[in-house]
């Protein structure tokens, strides 16, 4: 995770042999530190797959894809609804369960509910090993659940604490959003999906999207801990950070 929160989202993936990054809602000077960070070229990014089009998660789409011509993949409501619709050229429009590719990683989209135009989560793979990312969402659905089966890693948003949510600073209306079934996922919420895709290949889970004044990390470790049971206590925990990069995933 080069970012993660409401200030900017990036997620790197790369088989090594080729690269995607998902969303870029940093600016593009920021981007370009991050991924300096894991010695990482922009240059050698495939594709930008593009989970909506909220700002934290498209502010940095076009200056990276510009400067380096890296194409990139979104829905055709996340275009619509975005400055990526004046630059149609550089913009491949994606559909729920229509895979693509990013070198020789295949991509695959699937919808997530979300108080966006076409918000898609993906599912990603080189043919070893399996990749869903999921970070931004209110609810659980059939499709959620299906696309992420099986996966060897899951990036999966929990978001916030219920109770230091609605104690909270932030104005009703926008706690009753963000506890919505098309705002983001508590750790309740997140925890009740772990123990729904919970399997023995899991292997990692990186929580991510938590929220800097309704959320604690100790109390998001803690229920996905929980939720994994004993079944789950090889699966390996990490969080996704707002103002740095997170811990780097490797998987033989």
């Amino acid at each position: 995770m080069l970012s993660s929160g409401s200030g900017g989202n990036a997620t790197y993936i790369s088989s090594g042999k080729s690269a995607l990054l998902v969303d870029s809602g940093l600016s593009c000077r920021e981007l370009e530190r991050r991924l300096a960070q894991i010695d990482t070229d922009p240059g050698s990014i495939d594709a930008i797959a593009i989970t909506h089009e909220h700002v934290d998660h498209v502010a940095g789409v076009l200056p990276l894809s510009s400067r380096y011509e890296i194409p990139v993949h979104a829905s055709a409501g996340t275009v619509r609804e975005s400055p990526l619709r004046s630059h149609l050229d550089r913009i491949n429009k994606l559909k729920a369960s229509a895979p693509f590719t990013a070198g020789c990683l295949e991509v695959v989209p699937f919808p997530v509910p979300h108080d966006a135009a076409e918000p898609i989560g993906f599912t990603v793979s080189d043919g070893a090993v399996k990749v869903g990312v999921a970070t931004d969402l209110g609810s659980q659905t059939l499709e959620v659940l299906a696309s992420l089966a099986e996966s060897d890693v899951v990036l999966l948003e929990s978001n916030h604490d219920v109770e230091m949510l609605i104690d909270g600073p932030y104005p009703w209306f926008v706690k009753e959003r963000i506890a919505s079934p098309l705002g983001h996922l508590s750790n309740e919420d997140a925890a009740d999906l772990i123990r729904a895709i919970r399997h023995a290949g899991l292997r990692h889970l990186v929580l991510v999207h938590l929220s800097e004044t309704n959320n604690d990390p100790a109390i998001t470790l803690e229920s996905a801990r929980k939720a994994l049971g004993r079944k789950g206590a090889g699966v390996e925990i990490s969080l996704g950070w707002q103002h740095r990069v997170g811990d780097t995933i490797v998987l033989d």
